[in-house]
């Protein structure tokens, strides 16, 4: 273990190997031209085309085609992994989207992805001690030792912009230290501007779709993290919005500076691990906690949890779950957003087919002047409903693969090829999508619809009950009565 302490002079005989991926970059940054990104991104393509290749002579040869097949589909992955991993990024938050959402791919092809692709979570190569000093110094100071009693040069987990590193800060506090990788934002900059190049192409499947609008929404919420103020501010909402749960824990803000960010350090299970290797038990408890976690967020701290996936959540030795990565938060609910979810509700659980596209157009999620498969919409969404219309519900990757392929068929007469999705949405879309997704590795079994109208029992209430001939439309402005009232008893509890 390589330790720095806070007078000494940085060693680096002992520091840990170079990655394999950076044999020919000494420096362990990752790579900023646009060029040389593009040409890394569109060799993977190539790649494969060419196994396949040659996995017609090594059939010819005898070799079983499921053995070819699978040895292809392995390189393939592993092929992924080392360039998302060494482009780090939006590359890797690509990767971390691949590595849950390769759920909605048949078991058998999938299986080489989800176990090259979930390693990408905490395996992307490592910055050298060299390229770490110099980042804290140019955010910290020269001086920047001072802070510390001690700090570790090698990487104690792996971010998609960025790393993090174990150390003690100066009043004997032991702390994760995140440092934005040298040349990141000018990385990031050049990935989204491939995105916006490359999202033209989304209109052929959804040519409904607000294509630009959405997507800048997108880039909008990448740039976000990368504004580690920003993020620790996120952070102290949150941490004081929680303080004291018997469920939670959000570590403390210990200090900001430039592309520095010092937080309480937190040991516990990744959740992953979790994933892989839980009991049943376990994989219920923390998939319920994921749930309450994100469902009273917005409740208790006006913002937005972002990122849910499983490499942002940690199992503490006493049940509580432990929660990093602050950076894609946004001020929540949405203008609009109250009235939508009741509206949409109201029509699946009580209504039908003219009472959903009267929402969708109310709400702009289909424009005036196209038309619109209301049956077909209807029939789409029902089934995504199905874990609110039991007392108690498991969700599976069955489940889960069945929905995603669904929603994603091309042919023509789907009705999301009519639709479009307001860009301000997008914030919730990525959460609540990425949320589905973790709870669905984990296969989490309870009650999501008791859940869910703990924190808003309006919607429970719309839920639950069939609607009355004549009863009267909900009363949004009680219903946020209500939720502040909510909000305010948790803060004076806290």
């Amino acid at each position: 273990m390589t330790i720095q302490r806070g007078s000494g002079r940085p060693t680096e005989g002992s520091t840990t190997r170079r990655a394999r991926l950076f044999a020919a970059n000494p420096h362990g940054k990752p790579p900023v031209h646009t060029a040389v990104r593009n040409a890394k991104l569109a060799a993977i393509p190539v790649a494969f085309a060419g196994r396949q290749a040659a996995g017609v002579g090594k059939r010819a040869m005898g070799r079983s085609a499921g053995e070819v097949d699978r040895e292809i589909q392995m390189r393939t992955a592993q092929h992924i992994f080392e360039v998302l991993g060494e482009l780090k990024g939006c590359a890797t938050k690509l990767g971390q989207l691949l590595a849950i959402y390769e759920l909605a791919l048949p078991r058998e092809l999938a299986e080489p992805y989800k176990i090259a692709l979930s390693q990408l979570q905490d395996s992307a190569p490592a910055m050298l001690p060299r390229s770490v000093h110099a980042a804290m110094a140019a955010s910290m100071g020269e001086n920047w030792r001072w802070h510390f009693r001690e700090f570790d040069d090698r990487r104690a987990a792996a971010a998609s912009l960025g790393q993090v590193h174990r150390a003690v800060w100066r009043d004997g506090t032991p702390v994760a230290v995140k440092v934005m990788y040298p040349g990141g934002r000018q990385a990031v900059a050049n990935d989204l501007d491939q995105l916006r190049r490359m999202s033209t192409l989304a209109t052929v499947f959804v040519p409904g779709a607000d294509v630009k609008g959405v997507t800048e929404a997108i880039c909008a919420c990448v740039l976000d993290e990368l504004d580690y103020a920003a993020e620790a501010d996120h952070q102290r909402a949150f941490a004081a919005a929680y303080a004291d749960d018997p469920d939670f824990y959000i570590p403390r803000v210990v200090e900001q500076r430039g592309d520095v960010l010092i937080t309480e350090w937190l040991d516990g299970t990744p959740l992953p691990r979790i994933v892989a290797a839980g009991t049943r038990a376990e994989r219920d408890r923390v998939g319920m906690q994921l749930v309450r976690f994100m469902a009273s967020s917005w409740i208790r701290s006006g913002l937005l949890y972002g990122d849910p996936h499983p490499g942002n959540f940690r199992v503490l030795p006493d049940g509580r779950l432990g929660i990093v990565d602050f950076g894609a938060c946004t001020p929540w609910p949405a203008e609009g957003f109250e009235e939508w979810a009741f509206d949409y509700c109201d029509a699946l659980f009580n209504g039908g087919p003219t009472d959903l596209e009267a929402a969708a157009r109310r709400h702009g999620f289909c424009e005036p002047s196209r038309t619109l498969d209301a049956e077909d919409l209807f029939n789409m969404m029902v089934p995504c409903i199905e874990p609110f219309q039991h007392p108690t519900y498991r969700f599976t990757t069955r489940w889960l693969r069945k929905q995603v392929l669904r929603v994603t068929n091309p042919r023509l007469s789907n009705a999301l090829r009519q639709a479009t999705m307001p860009a301000h949405y997008t914030p919730f879309a990525r959460s609540m999508l990425t949320l589905v997704g973790a709870i669905g590795q984990l296969e989490t079994e309870g009650s999501f619809r008791d859940e869910v109208g703990r924190w808003h029992p309006t919607l429970h209430e719309l839920v639950t009950r069939p609607a009355e001939e004549g009863a009267a439309p909900v009363d949004l402005a009680v219903a946020r009565r209500k939720r502040a009232e909510q909000a305010a008893r948790h803060i004076s509890v806290g």
